[in-house]
């Protein structure tokens, strides 16, 4: 091993805002040590990290349409996902087209692609 993950970073208009979408859907509180000011922004607990950086001029995903590829994605996995839709919706999430028998795809506040992943009975 040359060395282990520290976070996974994400770009967008607005840290402290994705950050608390993010902190609300996930239950990671924003990590006051991490963060360094408005424009780097971190949540983090039980071993994850999630780092939101400043970048004013991105271009939102255009998934599932080509033209501005999705860049990278989150799989939340959840018990009820009736229930986590209605509760990501309500925090500023879009659905997206697309999802299959286990997951389906939303987009977060700043137009970033993830999935509700659930078990099928």
């Amino acid at each position: 091993m040359i060395g282990h993950l520290r976070s996974v970073v994400i770009d967008c208009p607005d840290p402290r805002a994705l950050a608390t979408f993010y902190s609300e859907v996930l239950g990671l509180p924003l990590d006051a040590e991490g963060t360094s000011g408005d424009d780097w922004v971190v949540i983090s607990g039980s071993g994850h990290r999630l780092a939101f950086q400043k970048a004013p001029t991105l271009r939102p995903p255009t998934w599932p349409e080509p033209g501005v590829p999705q860049q990278f994605h989150l799989d939340v996995e959840v018990d009820d996902v009736e229930t986590a839709e209605k509760q990501v919706l309500a925090l500023g999430a879009r659905r997206l087209p697309g999802g299959g028998a286990d997951f389906r795809v939303y987009a977060d506040p700043a137009g970033h692609p993830f999935c509700l992943v659930f078990d099928v009975d």
